[in-house]
């Protein structure tokens, strides 16, 4: 138990020292701005294109045709889930910087920084429910932690054996936003072991589940969310693929955001099968600490290291909590940063015998933000 703490605590001082250790540039999340002198500007030299009410110009007085990633400023659904960085490097370096339509220019020569920063301000004032979670708290996506924030995502993830029996597990996951504050997830797990030599595939037990934030703050960089899901029994048991019982899974989200984008997120819940005969009962704790940054002052390519503490434990008599840690890498693959990477190992730490070690990887496709042929 010493030596598996001694473990934790240099994997802990290590995610502590990557802020320092690389140089990170602070995307700032909340910036300070002058809505005022930010109306200003817009009307002398956005409205022409956008509109004094912020959904564009009408068609039938547009110079232009526009694009379908055009955007509608009023439309909270659409723009809250934009992060202030994101507008800010499309005024600044023009639409092509983020893989948007080359018909909106680079105001970089035309206005200061802080003037960009004014029209942020003002922009954000077109959506007018302010109950919306802000994009700033849809933190980098862990690789078993869950989040808060609900998402528009399509993620691949997978966790292949690096060591004793060779296997692999591959989660399609789909998770869909709707209303302010609420998401639907659906998960299909698939399976290949080599089991006696022999290799055998199938579908594991796919969850049904629903999230809903219960309260979120940009000013203080917190979100808590809280989600309910049943496990179906859908894969093989004989297999090793399934439980073969129906599991009720619900859990709590924490996450907190910090002004250099450093961040921590945690994740509180239990797996309560419908038979305890033939699975137990079980708790979990999850929780990542990361810390993000970018290219050019924030606005470029985006890079998360983080470290994940994984605790597992079964309610039965003299059971013990399995700990691993998993320290990964998140970056941003796309212009337009909808489509990430991450790649992580994950390591047993304590009852290390019968758990191998994994390699895990996803592919992440926010696809709200455009399709996967777009923003390159």
């Amino acid at each position: 138990m010493i030596n598996a703490i001694r473990f934790l605590s240099r994997h802990t001082a290590i995610v502590l020292l990557l802020p320092c250790l690389l140089h990170a540039q602070f995307l700032t999340y909340s910036f300070k701005s002058d809505a005022k002198n930010g109306k200003r500007i817009y009307n002398s030299a956005c409205v022409a294109c956008h509109g004094s009410d912020g959904r564009g110009t009408p068609n039938s007085i547009s110079a232009f045709t526009q694009p379908d990633s055009f955007p509608d400023f009023t439309r909270c659904d659409q723009t809250t889930a934009e992060v202030d960085a994101a507008y800010k490097a499309v005024i600044e370096h023009g639409g092509p910087t983020r893989g948007f339509s080359q018909i909106m220019p680079s105001f970089e020569e035309a206005l200061s920084s802080q003037e960009i920063d004014d029209v942020i301000g003002y922009l954000r004032q077109f959506c007018s429910n302010p109950h919306w979670p802000r994009g700033e708290l849809n933190l980098p996506r862990a690789l078993v932690t869950e989040k808060a924030y609900p998402e528009d995502e399509e993620v691949v993830s997978t966790a292949v054996n690096v060591q004793g029996v060779p296997g692999n597990e591959t989660h399609i996951i789909h998770e869909q936003r709707f209303g302010l504050k609420n998401q639907i997830e659906v998960d299909v797990p698939i399976t290949f072991q080599d089991q006696n030599h022999v290799w055998y595939g199938g579908v594991g037990d796919t969850t049904l589940a629903v999230k809903r934030v219960m309260l979120s703050s940009l000013r203080t960089g917190s979100i808590l969310g809280l989600q309910g899901g049943f496990l179906l029994p859908s894969g093989n048991r004989a297999r090793g693929f399934g439980s073969g019982t129906t599991i009720f899974e619900p859990f709590a989200s924490f996450d907190q955001l910090f002004r250099t984008d450093t961040f921590f997120q945690l994740q509180l819940g239990a797996e309560l099968p419908f038979r305890t005969s033939v699975a137990p009962q079980s708790l979990f704790f999850n929780s990542a600490i990361g810390q993000s940054f970018a290219a050019d002052h924030g606005l470029g390519r985006l890079w998360t290291p983080m470290c994940e503490f994984i605790a597992n434990r079964n309610l039965v008599d003299a059971a013990k909590t399995d700990w691993d840690v998993l320290p990964q890498i998140q970056v941003t693959i796309s212009k337009r940063q909808h489509i990430r990477g991450d790649i992580g190992l994950r390591i047993p730490a304590t009852n290390t015998a019968g758990r191998q070690k994994q390699l895990m990887i996803y592919l992440l496709w926010d696809w709200q933000d455009g399709k996967l042929t777009k923003g390159w």
